[in-house]
């Protein structure tokens, strides 16, 4: 595995709410929300035919604003979203923090094992969206990650799909996208945190390391600061979380998605 930039060399479902309590802080840097627009609806002078132009123009673009909204797929923050993916979520177009390659080869974690008939559904399946920042430069979950080698890619409208191949093992907690989506898919629901998803993938989480990447960790949980070890933050429906190791920490960005396409509400197998 080759050495990522950035990196220093120091050590159901629906309305699930991670709550603020004695692991939460407050996140002070958060940023604020910029992609509001605002149109003026007072035009001065006379003319009523030269108002109407205006409006009718304004209408337009407002219209227009919104269909690249909505095509550019339901996430919102303080940027303008990116292409979507294949799973209807922006792709993170920046290194892998680690390679899918170091998934384990099926031993259980924790009691979570393979799922190994595809053609099954799971009664619990929720997302999450996790970010990650090394001295300030972002880098993304492997596609694959959480799912047994060899694997199979579909290429899909938006990207590459990534789903269990002839290994037909696929932990419940898993990647199938270079967007930062972790699916949580299980027979049952219970309390997942985000070091059960990293002892799957066979990569380090704690207050001192994510994967390769080694300095203090800020942890956020939905915009708020995670004082606690990493490992516990938990995996909520929807939630967004954000890691950042080292220096500068970038201010929690916030958003929000929905996941669509071949695994939005079950895994089945891939087509054909």
């Amino acid at each position: 595995m080759s050495e990522q930039k950035g990196h220093s060399d120091g050590d159901e479902p629906g309305d699930d709410d991670a709550e603020a309590g004695d692991d939460y802080g407050d996140a002070g840097d958060d940023s604020d929300d910029s992609g509001d627009y605002e149109t003026d609806d007072d035009y001065d002078g006379s003319g009523g035919r030269s108002r109407r132009k205006m409006a009718a123009l304004v209408a337009a673009v407002v219209v227009l604003v919104g269909l690249g909204v909505g095509l550019g797929l339901g996430l919102s923050g303080g940027s303008a979203a990116a292409a979507s993916g294949p799973e209807g979520v922006p792709v993170q177009n920046v290194p892998d923090l680690a390679s899918a390659d170091t998934t384990l080869a099926g031993t259980p974690v924790d009691g979570m094992t393979c799922r190994r008939n595809m053609a099954a559904t799971d009664p619990y399946h929720v997302h999450v969206h996790v970010s990650i920042f090394v001295n300030g430069q972002q880098e993304r979950l492997p596609a694959g990650a959480g799912i047994v080698p060899p694997r199979a890619s579909v290429q899909v409208p938006g990207g590459t799909f990534v789903d269990a191949g002839s290994s037909d093992c696929l932990y419940w907690l898993h990647v199938h996208a270079d967007d930062g989506i972790i699916h949580v898919e299980a027979p049952q629901q219970e309390n997942f945190v985000l070091g059960q998803f990293f002892d799957i993938w066979g990569q380090p989480l704690g207050p001192d390391q994510v994967g390769p990447a080694r300095g203090p960790v800020v942890a956020f949980d939905n915009g708020k600061q995670f004082t606690g070890n990493p490992r516990d933050i938990p995996l909520t429906s929807q939630s967004v979380i954000q890691l950042d190791v080292g220096t500068p920490v970038v201010a929690f960005r916030p958003m929000t998605f929905k996941v669509i396409g071949l695994c939005s509400t079950s895994c089945s197998a891939l087509p054909g």
